[in-house]
């Protein structure tokens, strides 16, 4: 048995990685994870303290927006910041098959562990909008806004892909159409911050 603690939470966040990529959410329990990375279930309980707990440690290791910090570009480099900000939320849901059957699992809980998670991510979003609030003096309402715009309309359509292959028409399950949806972002930043500096 692998005595150090953090290597043994690594196994384990790992086997709930590996076990929703090949059987899927609904086989994941305890004495699945615990069998899949070799080690008492009891171990779980100890490290993590739920089932739970530790599918939340898994999303807290891969979120996007808990796993951002930022160090904020010149006024000029702004655009490409944020349009490569957005574009790396997209790669990695894309990318990540485990962390959007958890978003979906997340979404559908409203247990202490969950509430927590979203406080996290709601924290670190909130601290980002501030910074470029502040930073750049821009309306509060507006950066608010169209960072939530722009970041849920990212995370639905990226759950949405695994059942439905286009969205108004735009193909979400092929690379065309998320290469569409990063131009249309593109543009859409582009506008909003000539309209900030036209504003001055």
């Amino acid at each position: 048995m692998i005595k150090n603690k953090e290597a043994t939470k690594e196994i384990l966040i790992k086997a709930v990685d590996d076990l929703i990529t090949e059987e899927g959410f609904e086989k994941l329990g305890i004495n699945a994870v615990a069998a899949r990375a070799g080690v008492s279930k009891m171990l779980i309980y100890r490290y993590f303290g739920s089932l739970e707990e530790l599918i939340a440690a898994y999303i807290k290791q891969h979120d996007f927006w808990i796993n951002l910090h930022p160090t904020l570009p010149s006024r000029e480099e702004l655009g490409d910041f944020l349009k490569q900000m957005f574009r790396n939320q997209i790669n990695l849901l894309r990318d990540n098959y485990t962390l959007r059957r958890l978003y979906r699992w997340e979404l559908s809980s409203n247990n202490p562990v969950i509430r927590q998670l979203r406080d996290e991510r709601e924290l670190k979003g909130k601290q980002l909008t501030d910074m470029i609030i502040k930073t750049f003096d821009f309306p509060p309402e507006e950066v608010t806004l169209v960072a939530t715009l722009l970041a849920s309309s990212i995370t639905y359509l990226a759950l949405l892909a695994e059942f439905s292959p286009y969205y108004n028409g735009i193909a979400i399950q092929q690379d065309k159409g998320w290469e569409q949806i990063d131009k249309g972002i593109s543009k859409l930043i582009d506008e909003w911050l000539i309209k900030q500096e036209n504003r001055k």
